[in-house]
This record gives structure tokens, C-alpha cells and sequence, in this order.
């Protein structure tokens, strides 16, 4: 494993200490009580903003899905005051599950930052959207799920059918890149059927397919059903410490407020940390904004995503280089792309 990976969990155990010292405080949140006065260290999610707090309130716009429950962290942030810390007025832009309006909304300036799963940006970036990607912020949003009857391994779905909700999602295409790694053919091997996400589990029940890959909690709540198991996670084999999800900014909020750029992804990643300690506040405080479940529901979902790692610099190139290598050999993206080369073009360490 890249040393960065390592120094990434290292940084966020430090905070993690300092949040759990900072809950004993009474009638405090962590944010409250700790995030204008504890002082820099070497870990940069500890301190506070600190350098990262801009000079004087600026309004962003951020654009989400803040129907998402790997995203509650960020849509509940400023209860735990992270972007008023960092003096930012955050607009949020709900943009759904669409991933390429997500794109599409930071290209063209209706937002100026996003966040979105890696796997689905990565060809649009390939095409040349003026987007850069300044951290990873979490993983843990993929399953793949079929029934205690069917499928146990990856190799064992060689001839299956499998159900998405999405042919270009973010989903497929890793389940895509890992049955490659394992064997079987995505495009040859298997046959994919796209399905509206809440009749997946029912045409799985049925055998009209033999696995089935959605999102949370839908997935998570088959996951839990008698009958059914876990075929594979995207916190499988060497992605175990990857993140599916990232911060994405405009290219030119990156060249002319690269202050700003770093003040959001700073606070970003710090409401995903404080999420790690504190899951069941969290899904108390989102589920007013969530479909269909519960606070209990939403904090089981959260504790089995890695909200507590983040990647930074030259350990968020090696992710994204890891993804664009993988993507290339299910040819999503072109022949002639140099994974590096590519990861080190569309990313920017603003942290720094």
C-alpha cells in the first residue's frame, strides 16, 4: 500500500481523537466548541478552518444530490458550522442522481463546485470538461448483491445477467472493471439489464437476473434480507482504501480563487470526518432530507462507508491513476490515455 494511503488514515485518526475528546464537552458539537480555537497540527482536517478560513464571507455554490445518504455529511454540515468556520455562504444545487448534470453544472457556472463519484466523471473528464478534482472524500457506495441460491463469486457470474439502474453509472462500471480482474469478460461474458432502482430487488427474487447493483439504502436494506448475500463492494481487493467519491471544482475557481477551491474541499472533508464519529447525529439530522427511511437506517448505512478516509495530493493522484488504469482496460476510456499522465492533468492539490 503507497505510503500516502497510509498517512491519509493516520491524519484522520489524530482528528478522530480530537472529536471524541471535544463530544465529552457539554452541550457542545465538536464544530461548536472546537472549531474556531483548537490550533493546527499536522494533521489538516484537525485545527479548525485555520489557514483555510477565507478572509471574508463568500458565497459558493455546491452542487449534490442531497438525496444521497453517502452525502448527509455535507447537506447537515453547517449544523456542525464547517462551512461558516471556513466563512463560506454554500448554495446547494440539487442536481438528483444525474452525474453529468452534476458535470455539466460546474463546466458551464451554475455551480462552482460539485461532488460525485469518480468512476462516473472520469470520462467526461477524459473529453475535456474545465472541472479539476481536489480530494476523495469517501467509499463504500457500491454493492452488488444476489441470492443465497445464485451467484457467491465474481467468477461465478460468467454467463449471468446483472441489473443496474444505469449503463454509463458509476456502478456498472466498476463491477465492470472488477469481473475483468477476476476472469470474466463485462462485455462478452455477462449480460447487463438496466431496471429502475426499487424494482431491482424484486426482479432478483424473481430470477429474471442473478445480481442486482444499486445504491443505498435500497441495497443496503436487501443486504440485511434472509435469502440474499454481498457478491462485492467497491471496498474490495486492492479498493478497499480508494474513494468513490470526490470534490470537483470549476478550473477556473481552481486559477483565479484557488483560496476558495481549498477553503470548500477543507470543509467538505471535515463534515465526511466528523460523520465517522458521530454516524447516529447525522442520520438524525438528515433524515428530514431523506426518502423513504429512518435515522437508525441512515446511520447503519453511513458506518459502512469509509467516511473516515480522505485522500489528498500525490495520494489522490495514485487513486484517480488506479481508476483511469482499470477504466482503460474495460475500454471506457481511450487507448491512448496514460492513467498518470491523465490523473495528474484533472486533479489539483489545493490543501497544500
Amino acid at each position: 500500500m503507497p505510503e500516502n494511503y497510509l498517512l491519509s488514515r493516520r491524519r484522520f485518526l489524530g482528528y478522530s481523537a480530537a472529536a471524541m475528546m471535544a463530544s465529552t464537552l457539554p452541550g457542545r458539537s465538536f464544530a461548536e466548541g472546537q472549531m474556531h480555537n483548537m490550533p493546527m497540527s499536522g494533521d489538516l482536517l484537525q485545527g479548525g478552518a485555520g489557514k483555510w478560513a477565507l478572509a471574508k464571507p463568500t458565497h459558493i455554490r455546491l452542487a449534490v444530490n442531497l438525496n444521497a445518504i453517502c452525502l448527509a455529511p455535507v447537506v447537515v454540515a453547517d449544523q456542525h458550522n464547517f462551512f461558516k468556520a471556513h466563512n463560506l455562504e454554500v448554495e446547494f444545487v440539487n442536481f438528483g442522481n444525474s452525474t453529468e448534470l452534476l458535470l455539466e453544472s460546474i463546466a458551464t457556472g451554475k455551480a462552482e463546485a460539485a461532488i460525485g463519484m469518480a468512476l462516473r466523471w472520469l470520462k467526461a473528464l477524459e473529453q475535456g470538461f474545465d472541472v479539476k478534482l481536489t480530494a476523495g472524500t469517501h467509499g463504500g457506495c457500491m454493492h452488488l448483491l444476489a441470492r443465497n441460491n445464485g451467484p457467491a463469486t465474481l467468477e461465478q457470474l460468467k454467463g449471468k445477467t446483472i441489473g443496474v439502474t444505469d449503463m454509463a453509472g458509476a456502478d456498472k462500471n466498476f463491477f465492470s472493471l472488477m469481473l475483468k480482474k477476476h476472469g470474466v469478460d463485462p462485455n462478452n461474458d455477462v449480460n447487463w439489464r438496466v431496471f429502475p432502482q426499487d424494482l431491482l430487488p424484486m426482479v432478483l427474487e424473481k430470477g429474471e437476473i442473478q445480481a442486482a447493483s444499486g445504491s443505498d439504502p435500497i441495497m443496503w436494506r436487501l443486504a440485511q434480507k434472509p435469502g440474499y448475500r454481498e457478491v462485492g463492494t467497491n471496498l474490495m481487493d486492492e479498493y478497499a482504501n480508494l474513494s468513490c467519491c470526490v470534490v470537483g471544482t470549476r478550473g477556473s475557481l481552481i486559477r483565479e480563487q484557488p483560496e476558495v477551491a481549498a477553503a470548500i474541499t477543507h470543509a467538505i472533508l471535515q463534515a465526511h470526518a466528523y460523520a465517522a464519529q458521530h454516524p447516529e447525529a447525522i442520520g438524525s439530522e438528515f433524515n428530514g432530507q431523506a426518502l423513504n427511511t429512518t435515522p437508525q437506517e441512515i446511520a447503519s448505512v453511513l458506518k459502512t462507508h469509509t467516511h473516515g478516509h480522505y485522500s489528498v495530493g500525490n495520494a489522490f493522484v495514485k487513486e484517480i491513476d488506479v481508476y483511469a488504469r482499470d477504466l482503460k482496460a474495460i475500454n471506457v476510456l481511450r487507448p491512448e490515455t496514460d492513467p498518470l499522465l491523465f490523473a495528474k492533468g484533472i486533479t489539483s492539490n489545493v490543501l497544500v
